[in-house]
C-alpha cells in the first residue's frame, strides 16, 4: 500500500516499502493501530530488521480484544458510542507536510481528498492546514468478528508528547496548533488520567522481542497494536502495509459522511 495521511515523515526505499516513522530515539512512540484514522488502512504490516539498535528499540506488540476487554466498560461504552476526533495541523515547520501526508500540496487536489474520506478541513491564514476525523474507536475483525480496541487515541493525545516538547509547542503554535491531538468524538478533551489508563492497560498486555539483523514481523493490524520503545544506537527497521481493509467492513460503531 501507498502510505497516505502520515502523521511523520518516512524516507522511501522502494514502492511501499519505508523507513520507520522519525520520532525521537529517546521517546516512546506508544501502542497504535498504524492509520486507524484512515477509512482504509492496512490489515497487514510487515517489519524487516537491517540493523538493530545496540540498546532498546523493540517493536512491542499488544493484544486488541484483551485490551479492550481490561478497560472499563463505561469509558468503552463511551467511546463506542461517540467516536474519537482526531485533530491535526500541517504545517512546514513539525510533523507531516501537506505533501507528506497528502501526496500532493495542491489546494484542489487536497480538499477533494479530504471530502472523499471524511475529512473536515479548514486553511488557515499563515497558510497551514488544520483537519478533523471524527472515527470509530471499537470496530470488529473483518475475519474473525472479534471486537477489537482499534484506533490511535492515547498515541496522538497531547498528553503523550514529552512535556517539555509540549510547552514548546504550545509557546509557539499555540493550545489549538499542536501537530495532533485527539479527543472524545462530541469534542471534549481526553483527560490525563484516560490516556495514562489506555497506556497502563497496553503496557499490561504487552509482548516484546529485541530485534536481530535479518528479523521479519508480520502483524495483523486489527487484532494487534504495536509500539517503537526508545533505544540507542542506530537502529534501521523497514515498514511495509498490505491487505488493505475498509472502515465500513469493520461494523464501526460511528458513520462516517463522504462527499
Amino acid at each position: 500500500m501507498t502510505e497516505r495521511e502520515a502523521f511523520a515523515a518516512r524516507r522511501t526505499y522502494s514502492g511501499g516499502v519505508y523507513s520507520a516513522s522519525k520520532w525521537p530515539a529517546n521517546q516512546q512512540m506508544c501502542m497504535h493501530h498504524e492509520l486507524s484514522y484512515r477509512l482504509e488502512f492496512p490489515g497487514l504490516l510487515l517489519f524487516a530488521c537491517l540493523t538493530a539498535a545496540t540498546a532498546g528499540g523493540a517493536t512491542a506488540v499488544s493484544d486488541s480484544p484483551t485490551v479492550l476487554q481490561a478497560l472499563p466498560a463505561e469509558l468503552v461504552g463511551r467511546f463506542e458510542r461517540e467516536g474519537w476526533l482526531l485533530i491535526r495541523n500541517y504545517n512546514d515547520d513539525i510533523g507531516a507536510s501537506v505533501a507528506d501526508a497528502f501526496g500532493t500540496d495542491h489546494p484542489g487536489a487536497v480538499e477533494s481528498y479530504c471530502r472523499a474520506n471524511g475529512i473536515g478541513f479548514e486553511w488557515q491564514p499563515d497558510g497551514g492546514l488544520r483537519t478533523r476525523q471524527h472515527r470509530s474507536a471499537v470496530v470488529r475483525h473483518p475475519v474473525t468478528g472479534q471486537r477489537c480496541w482499534f484506533n490511535q487515541i492515547a498515541f496522538l493525545n497531547e498528553r503523550t508528547i514529552d512535556p517539555e516538547v509540549r510547552e514548546y509547542l504550545v509557546d509557539v503554535f499555540g493550545e489549538d496548533g499542536l501537530p495532533f491531538n485527539t479527543r472524545f468524538g462530541n469534542g471534549d478533551p481526553i483527560g490525563e488520567d484516560v490516556v495514562q489508563l489506555i497506556n497502563e492497560t497496553y503496557e499490561a498486555q504487552t509482548v516484546r522481542e529485541p530485534w536481530q539483523a535479518g528479523d521479519l514481523m508480520l502483524v495483523d493490524n486489527v487484532r494487534t497494536a504495536h509500539s517503537r520503545e526508545p533505544f540507542e544506537g542506530p537502529r534501521d527497521v523497514l515498514a511495509a502495509m498490505a491487505s488493505p481493509v475498509r472502515l465500513a467492513d469493520c461494523s464501526p460503531t460511528i458513520q462516517v459522511a463522504v462527499r
